[in-house]
């Protein structure tokens, strides 16, 4: 289709199903717009960097546009929850969904006349049935997670998992075969590719699992309205942009593994902050989580930015794609995963510490969600109900400690594994070594 037409298509798709779910009549209905907009936001971002990738050759300037369109991506998520919050404080629900259209209307105005074409003269043809084995593998795998979390490891859980096991070794043999894979399987013989990959992918599924449950911990320890929740979480939102826009400066003094690494111990300070914060800790809170940002914020430009550079300009489109691909992954698998962690932890430390005296079907309730607990706590006698707001308070912090531990690991083990395989990376502003020189043909 062409990078930029792939773009417009999407723009489009993604207004039109805003406006069918700021009106959805029922939740099936909204499920689906919900469905029809990550179709259409999902052309976005890959186009937009595999755009970059093709429009600036040199590696500062590539650097530089990469970190701007992560700025973009942070600050839109920093005006997200208060424009957001403001909306549902001030209208219906549906009001949130419209926010997109203004935009999507002027990309559409702005994108023929501004921005260049560029497509694959040898484009092949899209697979349809990668396409369902990927979804099939990744949806078999996110609800298996799920289920185990929810009612242990029951005979349901395990048979998804082996159909989502299967299904991901079926998509990777195929794209083997084919002239045209649905995802270049070849590119990840780069080690520096698959270090970047894992590097994004850890960063964003860290990122997105614990704000995941900082949000809740606004709304639902500390009381705050969606407003002011959103205000309070712009503090590490500035602290991302802020460790966004100084990785191109970071990189053209330091080689790469040096600013990854360093900015993972940074976060991994940020997390360890996160596992002393107790029911009413919010500064604490806000801090750890500050620290976090401003520490992942280096790994996640460097790692895009080396995913798109390490592999050739003709193959932009496919690495643009395992690109987002990896942060999509990772934000499913940050709250999937980590979700599934902490709820198994709240759930267990709450069956220990929920107050005697609760009827079974209410205490199920408590026991699923903090959201569940405290709302059963305003059907109870006050004494009771705020044992039981007590109890859930500790029990979901409990949780919020668990991942950040886990968080911890995992960043840990991608640091060694980035130190590694990015040692030999130089900065931006070292000299290319010389050439040694090529011998002579002895023959035409």
């Amino acid at each position: 289709m062409g990078r930029r037409r792939l773009l417009l298509a999407g723009a489009a798709a993604f207004g039109v199903a805003s406006v069918l779910a700021a009106y959805a009549g029922s939740a099936e209905m909204l499920i689906a717009a919900r469905a029809l907009l990550g179709i259409g936001g999902s052309t976005l971002m890959p186009s937009t960097m595999s755009l970059i990738r093709t429009m600036f050759h040199d590696d500062k300037q590539r650097t530089v546009a990469i970190s701007v369109w992560m700025m973009s991506f942070m600050t839109g998520g920093a005006i997200g929850p208060l424009v957001a919050g403001f909306m549902l404080d001030s209208f219906w629900w549906g009001s949130v969904f419209l926010l997109a259209v203004p935009v999507m209307v002027l990309l559409l105005a702005a994108g023929p006349l501004l921005l260049p074409e560029y497509r694959d003269p040898s484009p092949g043809r899209v697979d349809l049935s990668s396409v369902l084995l990927s979804i099939v593998a990744v949806l078999a795998l996110v609800y298996c997670l799920k289920q185990i979390a929810a009612d242990g490891l029951t005979w349901q859980p395990a048979l998804s998992f082996v159909a989502g096991l299967a299904a991901g070794v079926v998509f990777v043999r195929r794209q083997l075969r084919l002239a045209y894979p649905l995802i270049d399987i070849r590119l990840f013989r780069d080690r520096v590719f698959t270090t970047s990959v894992g590097t994004l992918l850890v960063s964003i599924m860290v990122m997105m699992g614990v704000y995941f449950f900082t949000a809740q911990y606004l709304q639902l320890v500390e009381g705050l309205s969606a407003l002011q929740a959103g205000l309070w979480t712009l503090p590490s939102t500035a602290a991302g942009i802020v460790g966004t826009m100084a990785a191109p400066a970071l990189v053209s003094r330091l080689r790469p593994v040096y600013v990854i690494t360093g900015g993972f111990a940074v976060a991994i300070i940020g997390l360890a902050m996160l596992t002393q914060v107790g029911p009413s800790s919010l500064a604490l809170l806000i801090t750890g989580s500050v620290v976090l940002s401003i520490g992942i914020a280096p790994g996640t430009v460097l790692g895009t930015d080396m995913i798109v550079g390490s592999a050739p300009a003709e193959r932009a489109g496919a690495a643009s794609a395992v690109s987002e691909t990896s942060s999509e992954l990772g934000g499913a698998l940050g709250i999937a995963i980590l979700g599934s962690i902490a709820t198994t932890a709240y759930h267990s430390r709450l069956t220990d510490t929920i107050p005697a005296g609760l009827a079974p079907e209410a205490a199920d309730t408590a026991l699923n969600t903090l959201g569940g607990a405290l709302e059963t706590a305003k059907g109870l006698p006050a004494r009771l109900g705020d044992q039981l707001v007590a109890a859930a308070h500790d029990a979901f912090v409990h949780g919020l400690h668990v991942i950040a531990i886990v968080s911890i690991i995992a960043m840990v083990a991608f640091a060694a594994s980035a130190a590694v395989v990015l040692r030999r990376m130089r900065a931006s502003t070292d000299p290319e070594p010389a050439s040694p020189p090529v011998p002579e043909s002895k023959h035409p």
